[in-house]
């Protein structure tokens, strides 16, 4: 056999002996690069074996074989894609509950990967401890729904992934501030990094990626105010996903003007104002291209904005959450025209606009509040509305208001 040249650099790793001495009994004609087999078979080796079905993609992995020989019959049947140089350019594994800590030579030798997917799987471990820095031609990496652990920041896991297009690390322990690294990522268009334990602010410019179109931080520890300084620089940005943080202060205009922006879930945080009627720096100016905004579980007060019922402002908007907030108020009539309207859970008042109880083309719900003449038996109005006192004392006791 003779030595590629891709596994040159592995001379002065452990996997030497793999590369110069592995040999394969396949009849086919491809001959995988032996460094890459080495980290396939590494790979393996990390998994426990009493985790592996019997007819999962990892039973099939049979190294008396060539990963890359085709036709696949019997070994190798899937988890693994070859390129025409019979490199491994990607390994996707199937969601069969893999356990194990991954050894960092399970990676760091294929330096042709594009594709690497480990999730829904039960693999731990310090994200220290791998290692993707050789990677550079990798485009896609999710670890999501997995048991992996470690200060975020202090890894150096995205060193030189120029290259990267998605990395979804959602559903993990992940720790730590948001690192600086993640602005170096110029390629990435979905960063996933929901429901880990990131802490810090969202307040740090050139950390997010610039070309980014679709960012996930639900369900962490986040904490601050939306800067407007770090969002304005996402020129594509238009699936922003904040739901489950810590985040305070308001929702400005300027932040549903976003020049891409479509959807934006800031539920379960600690919003208390909504200021989008002005016509300062933080107003609306020109149209919004927003189709669908989540501001439910918060803590807002005031009035419901009547300018997301403008269709000058926001005419691609069909759906609004407010729910269980702090509002009061009159439901504007305007607000008719969307098509999913969830207001339940404040302290809304007044009669519900004749629009909504005659058509069944809104989904949504105004229990829970303040309002007249809305009776729990219609769905819409579902669940019942406050105690008369419990109305009363929000509005100060002032009966006229009701």
């Amino acid at each position: 056999m003779v030595f590629s040249f891709y596994c040159f650099l592995s001379l002065f790793s452990n996997y030497y002996l793999w590369c110069h001495f592995l040999l394969f009994t396949s009849p086919g004609t491809a001959e995988t690069a032996p460094c890459d087999v080495a980290a396939l078979a590494a790979l393996k080796a990390s998994v426990v074996p009493s985790t592996i079905p019997p007819w999962s993609c990892l039973a099939s992995w049979n190294f008396t074989m060539d990963p890359c020989v085709i036709p696949r019959r019997e070994h190798f049947t899937c988890g693994v894609t070859c390129s025409s140089e019979s490199r491994i350019v990607g390994i996707t594994l199937d969601p069969v509950g893999y356990s194990g800590q991954l050894s960092p030579n399970s990676f760091s030798n294929l330096t042709a990967l594009r594709h690497l997917d480990l999730s829904n799987n039960n693999f731990h471990g310090h994200i220290h401890e791998l290692s993707f820095a050789s990677l550079s031609s990798l485009q896609t990496l999710t670890l999501a729904s997995n048991s992996f652990s470690g200060d975020f920041a202090s890894s150096s896991l995205f060193a030189n992934l120029t290259s990267l297009f998605i990395l979804d690390i959602s559903d993990n322990n992940f720790s730590g501030e948001l690192p600086d690294a993640l602005g170096r990522l110029i390629s990435l268009s979905r960063l996933d990094l929901s429901f880990n334990s990131f802490t810090g602010t969202l307040s740090r410019h050139g950390y997010l990626p610039p070309n980014i179109i679709d960012l996930a931080l639900r369900g962490n520890q986040l904490t601050g105010i939306l800067p407007r300084s770090v969002f304005e620089e996402l020129k594509y940005l238009e699936v922003v996903e904040l739901a489950g943080n810590k985040i305070s202060g308001g929702v400005e205009g300027w932040l549903l003007r976003l020049p891409s922006l479509q959807q934006i879930d800031l539920a379960n945080n600690s919003l208390t104002h909504i200021s989008i009627d002005t016509n300062d720096g933080g107003g609306l100016v020109g149209e919004s291209g927003v189709v669908a905004v989540e501001l439910g579980f918060n803590r807002i007060e005031g009035l419901l904005p009547v300018s997301f019922a403008r269709t000058k402002s926001f005419p691609a908007l069909a759906a609004l959450s407010f729910r269980h907030n702090r509002l009061k108020g009159a439901i504007p009539s305007e607000y008719s025209r969307f098509k999913r309207l969830f207001l339940d859970g404040n302290f809304l008042n007044g009669k519900v606009p004749k629009g909504f109880l005659a058509t069944s083309d809104v989904t949504g719900s105004f229990g829970d509040n303040c309002l007249e003449a809305c009776p729990s038996v219609i769905p819409f109005c579902a669940p019942k509305q406050k105690p008369p006192s419990l109305c009363k004392e929000a509005y100060d006791g002032d009966s006229s208001d009701l």
